[in-house]
């Protein structure tokens, strides 16, 4: 009977009055939801009423469970016996036979309990969830090989040998027979909802960063190719596989000899480069692209591989401190040679990569400014494009000392996309410029306003530039911050050398000011740009000991920290001071940051 519908009752006809437990339990017929709301308030403790309750509820499932577990608890495995064989007599689960095999192991009866184990394994008809029930029973249980001959009965009995292949291979591996693993997994593959991708998880899994393992996978999927050589998902998951054990070569090899195999038109080596650059394999990458390449101009994805090549070159460029002017030059000649081969990239991003190329690396603002004015009169430019392409206008005018020709092209960008992202940068780019001319009472006027920007960036800068200018400003003598601003220009211009004088100058004449902080912070700059890391982490050291209180001694620490990682590569120091930034700054806008390089760097070596 429905207790919802007795409480129902009892309301309509009593007047909204509220049984208790013990009042409903009366009225409700004698049955197994009677030991429910008893098993829930958990009164039964003792192995007494457990064998009462049991006794009031003979075969219910809960309440034999309840005595069961007491049982085992108190050793009593005479009564444990006489239990199951009276439940037996109510139902005929498998998992009785379990539970009486490991009954029957306790009291020292092996053969007895394996007749018992034989039993619910035969009891398994093939059907999915009763096989799962019983292999799971068998895994609590702590037998595993009856949980494997449970799964491999009923591939056997439904004919399929892709059934329950995930769960024999982890029983497998677990059992160390990782060649029965391995071919559990491959050989279930067709039958993998998730196709390639859960087998490759399940291979990940199995065989973890262990070189032996992934050795047997390598040996396995060789011996499938040769079986079938026309089999692709083979093929690509020895790609996969050689990728894991760092050895980009080899997998490289396997895409080409795929390319080859199945006459494809360049689409496996694309995805491939896509990969290896995802794992800072440029070389690697940039060779799978001269392979389409060599293919001729007349293939598909010719004009597009010839854009990625590019576009890892300036990857590699921007990620490698010590590039050399010869690297530079090769990319500009590529990105000329490609634009003159392909006009529809005129208005494209890499338009705006070439001239950045231009103005920051081969120190040529000019050749940028003239390259972004030919982009943006392209006929297909976009407004969106134009936008983006003039604050990078602005930038390069900068760069060529022509600061009022700057102010003009945000400007243009800021009335153009009023309400728009683009609008709000270019309006912090006019700040920025107002600052270096040392308008400080505009900038900050302008910062007051943007530091409530929809853009996390753009606000965060705004607020860091309006502390910077509030913080040293004290009074009416802004000629330490005008030097500031002014060293700040040259550094944006490369003029490091000017820079640093501005610099010496601050530290000689004001060496008081509040500024000093922020001083060290443009040295430290200036030293990484220079290539100088020691004096660079000087510098930091400098700001985190002495002026550890101060807004810039989180960022001294995360710059050290980014320093160790992506230059020095050297990943304990790295670590050391993102935790030193967690545990010191807990305030710090940089510690979910933080949190997010130490998780990655404590993980185990892995391409993912």
């Amino acid at each position: 009977m429905n207790i919802l519908w007795v409480r129902l009752f009892c309301m309509a006809c009593s007047g909204y009055l509220m049984l208790s437990a013990q009042s409903l339990l009366a009225q409700v017929p004698d049955t197994g939801f009677q030991y429910n709301l008893v098993h829930v308030a958990e009164l039964p403790k003792t192995t007494e009423q457990l064998q009462q309750a049991y006794d009031k509820l003979p075969g219910n499932t809960d309440a034999y469970q309840d005595l069961l577990s007491a049982l085992l608890r108190d050793k009593d495995y005479k009564s444990v016996e006489k239990l199951i064989a009276r439940q037996m007599s109510y139902n005929n689960s498998p998992i009785l036979n379990i539970d009486l095999g490991n009954a029957l192991l306790a009291t020292g009866r092996k053969k007895k309990a394996e007749e018992q184990f034989d039993a619910a394994v035969l009891a398994v008809n093939g059907e999915e969830i009763r096989t799962e029930q019983v292999a799971n029973a068998f895994i609590n249980a702590g037998q595993e090989e009856y949980a494997i001959k449970v799964y491999e009965r009923s591939r056997t009995i439904l004919q399929n040998p892709y059934y329950f292949a995930n769960q024999l291979a982890r029983l497998y591996a677990k059992s160390g027979a990782v060649e029965k693993a391995l071919d559990a997994v491959l050989s279930g593959m067709p039958a993998q909802f998730g196709g390639p991708d859960e087998t490759r998880a399940m291979l990940l899994e199995l065989l973890g960063t262990d070189p032996t393992k992934l050795k047997l996978a390598q040996k396995e999927l060789i011996r499938r190719i040769n079986l079938a050589p026309d089999n692709t998902y083979y093929t690509d998951l020895l790609t996969w596989l050689y990728t894991q054990k760092g050895d980009w070569e080899g997998a490289l090899i396997q895409v080409e000899a795929l390319e080859e195999r199945t006459k494809s038109n360049g689409q496996r080596l694309l995805t491939f480069a896509q990969q290896a650059a995802k794992q800072k394999e440029y070389e690697i990458a940039i060779q799978a692209l001269d392979v389409l390449l060599d293919k001729g101009k007349e293939q598909a994805y010719y004009a597009l591989a010839a854009a990625q090549k590019i576009g890892l070159m300036q990857e590699q460029l921007e990620e490698n401190p010590a590039y050399t002017k010869e690297q530079v030059e090769v990319l500009c000649k590529a990105y000329d040679e490609f634009l003159k081969n392909y006009a529809q990239y005129e208005a494209s991003p890499m338009v705006l990569d070439y001239a950045k190329t231009e103005a920051r690396f081969h120190n040529n603002p000019q050749e940028a400014i003239r390259i972004i004015e030919r982009a943006i009169q392209q006929p297909v430019a976009s407004k969106e494009f134009i936008g983006t392409a003039k604050l990078d206008l602005g930038d390069y005018q900068i760069l060529n000392g022509k600061i009022w020709d700057a102010s003009l092209t945000y400007s243009q960008v800021d009335k153009a996309f009023r309400e728009d992202m683009l609008g709000e940068e270019a309006r912090f780019k006019n700040a920025k410029l107002a600052y270096y001319r040392g308008d400080f009472k505009w900038a900050q006027a302008q910062l007051n306003v943007l530091k409530a920007s929809t853009s996390e960036l753009i606000a965060n800068d705004a607020l860091d530039l309006s502390v910077l200018i509030t913080e040293n400003t004290p009074d009416s003598n802004n000629d330490a911050l005008l030097k500031f601003s002014r060293a700040d220009l040259f550094l944006f211009q490369n003029k490091d050398a000017e820079a640093l004088q501005e610099l010496d100058s601050i530290t000689s004449l004001f060496p008081k000011h509040p500024l000093q902080d922020d001083v060290l912070m443009l040295r430290a700059k200036l030293a990484v740009k220079a290539r100088d890391y020691e004096k660079a982490l000087g510098y930091w050291q400098k700001v985190y000991q002495q002026y550890g209180k101060d807004v810039l001694a989180d960022d001294a620490v995360f710059k050290t920290a980014e320093l160790y990682e992506h230059i020095l590569k050297q990943t304990d120091k790295a670590q050391k001071f993102y935790e030193q930034l967690i545990l010191d700054y807990p305030g710090s806008t940089y510690v979910q940051l933080a949190r997010a390089r130490l998780d990655l760097l404590s993980r185990p070596a892995a391409a993912i």
